[in-house]
């Protein structure tokens, strides 16, 4: 594996004298601010675990997806291109939201793309003998229901696989500010091989309800961008909420015994919301995952490079994700402070 600790040089001493330089490893820092990168434009993030390498994915390039890694969800190392547009895809553009599964030893990239079809995006999947690609199209789209979809997520239950994502629709002409966008989150069962889907009809899990998830003055009365994992014997999703260029963006979570529901919202929603004191606008869509050592749990999230003019450029961030004895969840952030190290992280 390509992946190299950073060094520096010192000397060896041998009876007072100097005489060989040698190179150590560099002290691993103690700390980590966010934004955890500031050369990571990068929208939509999310995490994979692989070995002891972490693996970015996010919405980052026109033709396809960029990725990064690193081994301790701070220091993230550039790889370039995991999956480009071929040049005879059914996908053109909007390439939006990848996410990586490891399943029956291939990685499968689920992302959201529009193509030939002018009924807008469509979920899609690519495949894999590796984390860092290349993915080839697989089932490009996986499925075309009649309406767009995006913000695809693969969860495993029981040794069955699920897919969830957001059906999306438009009421007026939002990008005219003269309607808004509305979108609900649906589940549904998968193919043991991830090919098609099985279930009869999507079920529905969450839709906005809640005055932070449906501000009358918005572009968007919606839900989206949801991880599922699971504690013990709960299932949590997250989710976010509102328009993603609206500093009100934030990630709410529900909780369910089954992936198909029915999933109960917190009352504490939102759980990460704007901090406009410390130039926060806009934190959402995320993913969850395990510090080095697997003893604290993160979220990963972008939020708005340009707070005071929000726009699609996104930065990264992570914050530490806290079950209370009664299993709510609490986000400590989100921070723009020094932050202990993820536990068990070393240098790259």
């Amino acid at each position: 594996m390509a992946y190299f600790k950073k060094l520096y040089l010192t000397h060896l001493l041998i009876g007072g004298l100097s005489l060989l330089p040698i190179l150590l490893p560099a002290p691993t820092p103690s700390h980590y601010t966010n934004p955890v990168s500031d050369s990571i434009f990068v929208a939509d993030p999310f995490v994979l675990q692989h070995g002891e390498i972490y693996y970015l994915y996010g919405t980052s390039a026109t033709d396809g997806f960029k990725a990064w890694k690193s081994a301790n969800l701070v220091d993230w190392e550039a790889m370039g291109y995991v999956y480009q547009r071929p040049e005879n895809s059914w996908a053109t553009q909007s390439f939006w939201a990848p996410e990586v599964i490891h399943y029956q030893d291939k990685f499968y990239l689920i992302f959201s793309a529009k193509g030939t079809n002018p009924n807008g995006l469509r979920i899609c999947t690519a495949v894999s003998d590796s984390p860092e690609g290349p993915f080839e199209d697989w089932r490009v789209p996986l499925f075309d229901a009649g309406y767009s979809c995006i913000d695809a997520h693969l969860f495993v239950y029981q040794d069955r696989p699920y897919l969830f994502y957001e059906m999306v629709g438009v009421v007026g002409e939002p990008w005219k500010d003269k309607g808004y966008f509305k979108g609900t989150i649906l589940g549904c069962e998968l193919s043991d091989d991830l090919s098609q889907i099985i279930s009869d009809e999507p079920t529905i899990c969450v839709t906005p309800t809640e005055p932070w998830e449906t501000p009358k003055d918005g572009r968007a009365i919606s839900v989206e961008g949801m991880t599922v994992f699971m504690l013990d014997s709960t299932l949590y999703m997250t989710y976010s909420a509102n328009h993603y260029a609206d500093p009100r963006y934030g990630v709410g979570y529900a909780t369910a015994t089954h992936p198909l529901g029915s999933w109960t919202k917190s009352k504490r929603n939102p759980i990460l919301a704007q901090k406009p004191s410390i130039s926060v606008s806009g934190p959402g869509h995320n993913s969850i995952i395990r510090s080095p050592n697997g003893e604290e749990l993160f979220i990963v999230y972008h939020s708005h490079a340009n707070p005071e003019n929000p726009s699609p450029q996104r930065i990264l961030n992570i914050d530490r994700l806290v079950v209370e004895p009664d299993g709510q969840l609490q986000v400590i952030g989100p921070t723009r402070t020094p932050q202990p190290m993820p536990s068990g992280a070393t240098s790259n």
